[in-house]
């Protein structure tokens, strides 16, 4: 058995969608990045390649690379998952977000991991925190944090 953490963090800003876990979410600002900015999926993404021993994102899918450009973070982690074999256990994420609140979309958001990930919907836990408007950029609702911790046998 071996773990795995990974972490991301995205300043968010207008014109760009919220995308969480490959879902959208109703927002008036989204991550801004170099691929679509999907903050949960990166921090998977870290995560499991961490498991592996595999390096990081930035190392397989470096943002100076226009290959990757507006690359949905779902190609990202099919790509990922083609890398070596993953048998997940289980799957812990926290969310630090000021605003929208997550708890409507929590649901979808481990649904659709999912499927993306053939694994059971009770094998993954999604939490959402806010910042308690502090912490800068993030407490003014102008950042996203993504931490992500998985076993993986």
């Amino acid at each position: 058995m071996r773990i795995g953490q990974g972490f991301d963090l995205h300043k968010l800003v207008e014109n760009r969608p919220l995308i969480l876990g490959g879902v959208i979410i109703p927002s008036n600002k989204g991550e801004e990045a170099h691929s679509d900015g999907d903050v949960l999926l990166h921090a998977l993404i870290d995560a499991l390649l961490g498991a592996k021993a595999l390096g990081d994102i930035g190392t397989h899918f470096p943002p100076s690379d226009d290959e990757y450009k507006n690359i949905s973070s779902v190609e990202l982690l099919r790509r990922t998952l083609q890398l070596a074999s993953f048998d997940i256990v289980n799957i812990d994420i926290n969310i630090i977000l000021q605003t929208p609140k997550l708890g409507p979309h929590i649901y979808d958001i481990r649904k659709n991991l999912s499927k993306l990930l053939n694994i059971s919907i009770d094998d993954i836990s999604v939490k959402a925190k806010t910042a308690e408007h502090i912490l800068g950029e993030l407490g003014r609702g102008d950042a996203i944090i993504a931490e992500v911790t998985l076993l993986i046998n």
